[in-house]
């Protein structure tokens, strides 16, 4: 058994490695970013070294300065976690090269695998077919348009060497190609340090239904089950449920036995996801992600397996010690993530920030994972999943029951959340008949209900009233033996300004410049972001005629791209940013007259 692992991750999944390290005697060692000298894996880890630097690329990416902290901290193991170098060969490579065990599969499955387009080969060499789909490098957007044309509109752009969502543009017309082309390579890159890119059908009312496998190095590969993940935003996943509702037992496995053969043809070793489509009683392959998945706590649920144990297991050398008929999968398990995304109208805009309060729900059937604790800072420069909120259940109703619950129970305090996109996902009647699709938030979902509670303008002194700082509370009271909670404007006396974020978490930081910021616009002619991030691109120039809604620039904010556009129409007058350039909440980026 391996003594000694490294997490060359952050957030959530670093702080769920460690846990079952401990829990089996393995000493752990964590590794940070100067944002996150303090960040709650880092307190938890045995080691911690520091990386250096603030972004990704500058730290969480840094091949050279992890393989020193390996050699420096004598790690014997190194768990990738998700994202970052979890499906990238040449990491895998380095780390097997210099004696260490690498927690995932061999460095050729991830080869293979790790890019979408080998995979699609794979895939179909096995007798597992796939969307239809280009398999060459994207090029040019010509590509693109030649795709769009032969199978028809729209399109999807993906990411050859990443998953989640990240780099995956629809093009609906030819002449939205190149922009998106553009968009998908800079995604990408930022997220996945390579920028290759391809193009498939986009299907029109898919579900997304994916299997869990595991694999040992003595030749047993089974399939735990199947995961449900269709209610998606961005192509990201929301919520994610175990078993699929609706899915006919002879698709199931069909779809476990397709997945078998999918790991079995690459010589897949570890835990690891297959991906598919599943739409009119067919399913086509869509990808293999070699890494553990943000949404396993659902298959661990069902089934009562840990799966973070089981990939040590394997890593050591062990054997699996259950057969595919031993793989027993109770109730329903659902979980749902928890960004810090402000989902008000649907925009599902990034929300940075410092969370001033979070409060876990409890009860029985109720799990979450957690990256961060109260006082923890959310950055702009990593993925913002904030926790996993997960619910076990005797069936799906009982689970969706449990889990609105639990949603009720939790707060979060200093940022927005998806929260209350979550809440309004599951009362859906379609989310509860089992119909909607990886289509259905953005198409059908109605979330134009949802604001953020951002402060109200400090209420003006009284004449003779001494002008003293005053910032809005939530305060408790009594009437008639009654309790009430209510917000109040109390004198700010220093502590840290947070604005109650409600039962569902959808709170935001407070303050004169982000109050500031919620306000911009309204036709006053003057363009602000609505969030600290990048500028990665200007799309106007001083002179320039601009239509109401017309982007002006857009912002890369946790590794999202996001459209800043202009809220009246006119003539732009100044330009005060250049792609590169960091902006914070309210910054004015243009102004139009």
């Amino acid at each position: 058994m391996l003594k000694k692992v490294l997490i060359a991750n952050r957030g959530e999944i670093a702080v769920r490695v460690i846990r079952t390290c401990r829990e089996m005697g393995i000493a752990t060692v964590a590794v940070y970013s100067e944002l996150d000298r303090n960040a709650l894996h880092v307190r938890l880890a045995d080691e911690a070294y520091a990386l250096g630097g603030q972004t990704a690329a500058e730290s969480y990416l840094n091949t050279e300065a992890i393989l020193d902290i390996i050699e420096r901290s004598g790690a014997d193991g190194v768990h990738p976690g998700y994202g970052f170098f979890s499906e990238n060969t040449d990491f895998a490579r380095a780390i097997t090269e210099r004696g260490v065990t690498f927690i995932g599969p061999p460095p050729e499955a991830i080869e293979v695998m790790g890019d979408k387009i080998s995979a699609r080969h794979a895939a179909e060499a096995a007798g597992v077919s796939g969307v239809p789909g280009n398999t060459e490098v994207l090029t040019t957007p010509d590509q693109v348009v030649s795709f769009g044309e032969q199978y028809g509109w729209p399109v999807a752009i993906k990411a050859a060497f990443g998953g989640g969502g990240r780099g995956m543009k629809v093009v609906e017309t030819p002449d939205e190609a190149a922009d998106a082309l553009e968009s998908a390579m800079r995604e990408s890159l930022a997220y996945f340090g390579r920028d290759e890119c391809y193009v498939e059908r986009y299907l029109a009312w898919p579900r997304h239904v994916e299997m869990q496998v595991i694999a040992d190095t003595h030749g047993n590969t089974l399939w735990l089950g199947e995961r449900d993940c269709s209610a998606q935003r961005r192509h990201q996943k929301l919520v994610e449920e175990s078993p699929a509702p609706n899915f006919p037992d002879d698709v199931r496995r069909a779809m476990g036995e397709a997945s078998v053969k999918v790991a079995e043809a690459c010589g897949y070793v570890n835990a690891g996801t297959v991906e598919f489509l599943y739409q009119d009683g067919e399913f086509f392959f869509l990808e293999m992600n070699t890494r553990l998945q943000v949404e396993h706590p659902v298959t661990e649920l069902v089934t009562g397996l840990d799966l973070v144990e089981w990939q040590l297991r394997v890593a050591s050398g062990e054997a699996l010690t259950m057969s595919q008929d031993d793989i027993q999968r109770n109730g329903h398990a659902i979980e749902v993530r928890v960004n810090a995304e402000n989902p008000a109208g649907g925009a599902f805009t990034p929300s940075p920030g410092t969370i001033t309060k979070m409060v876990a729900p409890g009860g029985p059937g109720v799990r979450l994972d957690a990256g961060y604790e109260s006082g923890d800072t959310v950055s702009q420069f990593y993925d913002n999943l904030v926790a996993k909120l997960i619910v076990w259940g005797h069936d799906r109703e009982a689970a969706r029951r449990r889990l609105l619950r639990a949603i009720d129970e939790m707060v979060v305090e200093g940022v927005a959340t998806t929260l209350p996109a979550d809440v309004a996902i599951l009362e859906h009647p379609d989310f509860v008949d089992g119909t909607h699709s990886t289509n259905w938030v953005e198409k059908n979902l109605d979330l134009s209900g949802i604001t953020a509670e951002v402060a109200p303008p400090a209420p003006a002194p009284a004449d003779g009233e001494e002008a003293v700082p005053r910032v809005l509370r939530d305060v408790t009271a009594e009437v008639d033996g009654r309790r009430f909670q209510v917000k109040l404007w109390v004198p700010d006396l220093g502590d840290a300004v947070a604005v109650h974020a409600g039962k569902a978490g959808g709170g935001r930081a407070g303050g004169a410049k982000r109050s500031k910021a919620a306000s911009v616009g309204g036709g006053s002619g003057t363009v602000a972001v609505p969030m600290q991030g990048t500028i990665v691109k200007v799309l106007v120039a001083v002179g320039d005629e601009v239509e109401a809604g017309q982007t002006v620039c857009v912002l890369e904010a946790m590794k999202m791209e996001n459209n800043v556009n202009a809220e009246k129409a006119g003539t732009v007058k100044e330009v005060r940013v250049s792609p590169g350039e960091s902006v914070g909440p309210g910054d004015v980026i243009a102004v139009i007259e």
